[in-house]
Order: C-alpha cells, then structure tokens, then sequence
C-alpha cells in the first residue's frame, strides 16, 4: 500500500483551530506562558524572545512561539512591538511617567529628612515624581531640633511639612522628638533602621543580611568592618547608592513612608 501524507488544505474547517489573535509584547505587558504556567510582566523582547518578571522579581526568557502565552485566560500570539512611540515607562518608585512633563514650580511645603545619605536615596527612587509635584526635599543633619525646625518653617494648609525620621521606634530618641510636633499641618513619619542604608534590601547589594553592630560602636563604620568594606562610608555608601535602581530595591517599611509624605505635602488646601 502506497502511504498517504497528510494533506492540511483537506482537512474540515471545523476541525482546524483557529489562529491566535497576535498581540505585542509591549513593557508591563501581563501574561502567563502555557507550557510552565510562569506569570509575570514584560520587561524586554528582543527577535525571537520575550523576558517576564514575576511578582518576586524573577526573570524568565521564553521563544515567541505561537499560542504560546495567556492574557486573562485567553490564548494568544506576542509578537515583538513595531517600532514607533514608547509606551509610557513607569519611573523608579513605579508610578506612571509623564513624558515630556515640565518639572512644577516648587510648592511651599517641603519634605526635611535627617541626613544626606536620605536625600540621596528619596531622589534616585522618587526624583521623577517629585519635580512633577513641585516638592523639594532638603535635609536635617539630624532632628535633634526638630521643634524649633518645625516652628521656623511656619506650616501652614497651604505649605505643609513631611519629616521623615530615621529609626523611629518606640522609646528611641528620635521618638521623644517626634512626639513633640503637634502641628496640624506637619506630619513626621519614620521609618525602624538605625540609619538608611538599611532600607536598601541586602539582596540588592549581594549581602544575605545586614550585619548587627554592637552597641557603643559607630554603625556604619561597623558595618563596613563587618563586610570587608574599606574603612570609608562615603565611598561605601555610593556602592549602596549604585544598587539601587528602583523602589522594588528597598523595604517596604521606607517606601509606604515616602509616598504617604508626598501625599501630605501635595493634597489640597481644604
């Protein structure tokens, strides 16, 4: 008997599956792949390739294979985006980016953070957001006369004070201080870290913890000791700084304190 090849053009319409409609792997993308059932988010997609990160932070590379990804449960094509316009990016503390926004004239209110090393950090992560909102961050060199700061500002409904305070926990110094500014129109957040560096995520810099310093001892130069750093926290500190891309780089106990000040400082006058 001669064999018969499989012939596709005669098969009946109502047998053959019909194509999966084509969608671009544009960055934030959502999908979920069939074969492994990862989840994640476009990050990148290069010929042939698309790159998801799933809600921890992993990354996975996959073929652009046909029907080979799911959107809402439904079968799909990704194919790579033409070119053209970018879709808007999200900025370092994850917000949606204006493009081409102008930066604001500066507000009346004001966010004050303890150190250098604060204002570092709160501008690599939310410097974006905060030239769009018109609010300047200025920095302390401590609060140790944060009441006399405080009164010195004269807040008021239409130029309101954030203070974000390092190591503010029950019984610290910081809080006694904390606890003394009752101005309605200033509010003092803080966050548990002796200073902020720990509010840099030890995963991000290649550590598995940050290291505890004993009592008595200065804490970042421990910390550069205990680490086999270089004796120079200047030096150290823009090592941290360098790792720090973006707001999934720092701990959630510093992130949801920085966002609720520049809510503060932004709301309307009522």
């Amino acid at each position: 008997m001669t064999p018969r090849h499989y012939d596709p053009d005669l098969t009946p319409a109502w047998k053959k599956q019909a194509p999966a409609p084509e969608v671009p792997a544009e960055r934030d993308l959502v999908v979920e792949e069939v074969a492994t059932g990862f989840c994640g988010a476009v990050i990148g997609c290069e010929a042939g390739t698309v790159t998801l990160e799933d809600r921890f932070g992993k990354h996975r590379v996959f073929p652009l294979d046909p029907r080979g990804f799911l959107i809402d449960g439904r079968t799909v094509t990704l194919v790579r985006p033409a070119a053209g316009p970018a879709r808007p990016t999200r900025t370092a503390s994850g917000s949606l980016a204006v493009p081409g926004a102008r930066a604001r004239v500066a507000r009346a209110g004001r966010i004050y953070v303890e150190g250098r090393h604060d204002a570092e950090l709160v501008e690599r992560v939310w410097g974006d957001d905060l030239r769009v909102e018109g609010v300047v961050v200025e920095y302390l060199e401590g609060v140790d006369d944060l009441p006399s700061v405080v009164a010195s500002f004269s807040p008021g409904p239409d130029a309101r004070l954030g203070v974000l305070v390092d190591h503010l926990v029950t019984g610290s110094k910081e809080s006694r201080l904390a606890a003394q500014v009752t101005h309605p129109d200033v509010l003092v957040l803080g966050h548990p870290y002796i200073d902020v560096w720990q509010a840099v995520k030890p995963s991000s810099l290649g550590i598995p913890a940050w290291p505890v310093v004993p009592r008595g001892q200065d804490w970042k130069t421990g910390v550069c000791a205990a680490l086999g750093w270089p004796a120079d926290t200047g030096a150290a500190w823009q090592h941290i700084l360098s790792r720090v891309h973006s707001y999934k780089d720092l701990e959630p106990e510093l992130l949801g304190r920085v966002e609720e000040l520049i809510d503060f400082v932004t709301a309307p006058a009522e």
